[in-house]
């Protein structure tokens, strides 16, 4: 019975996001950085890999001098697509700086190879996505993480330098995204 629960839990946090689109707006206009990027032909390679939520829970437990900035996503949350950009701006600027982003996206497994791959490949961000699979997810995998988020919606932004950490739900603007990472970097 608690797996059901459990499970249906993890499922609605997931969905949480409204399906704003199965792709991405064909509307949307390429910001120069994603152009410049996916000429580059490392790009057009689609390397994510899938990891555990305890390898997830490691990586997001890094405790040392470098800045951990991991967003939590997925292809069909409209909000999350639309705050890439400024991810993508904010790395290209600190290439680098002991900065390291990576983005963990949260897509059921049957979208891996299709909607994912796509996604991944036009944006260039191969090296830095790592595969989740939400049915793994449980509760515990939430409060040994995080302090605030349950995983009830996304996108998600978890922080960490050092001991220092910050979280984030919600789109983030560049604005936040900007004065978060300085806040860090000071």
């Amino acid at each position: 019975m608690k797996k059901i629960i459990l499970s249906t839990l993890i499922l609605t946090a997931l969905y949480s996001c409204k399906k704003e689109g199965q792709k991405t707006d064909s509307n949307t206009t390429t910001d120069s950085l994603s152009v410049t990027q996916n000429t580059n032909t490392e790009g057009t390679s689609y390397v994510p890999k899938e990891l555990s939520p305890e390898s997830v829970g490691q990586h997001l437990a890094k405790n040392n001098d470098t800045l951990y900035v991991t967003n939590f996503f997925a292809t069909w949350c409209g909000p999350c697509i639309r705050e890439i950009p400024s991810f993508k701006n904010k790395m290209q600027e600190l290439k680098g700086k002991p900065v390291k982003f990576t983005f963990v996206n949260l897509d059921d497994k049957a979208e891996w190879n299709t909607a994912v791959k796509d996604f991944v490949v036009k944006n260039n961000l191969g090296n830095d996505v790592i595969l989740l699979d939400g049915q793994k997810l449980d509760q515990n995998f939430f409060t040994s993480n995080f302090k605030q988020w349950d995983g009830g919606s996304i996108p998600f932004t978890f922080m960490r330098k050092g001991s220092q950490t910050d979280e984030y739900l919600g789109m983030m603007t560049e604005e936040v995204l900007n004065s978060k990472i300085n806040s860090f970097l000071k």
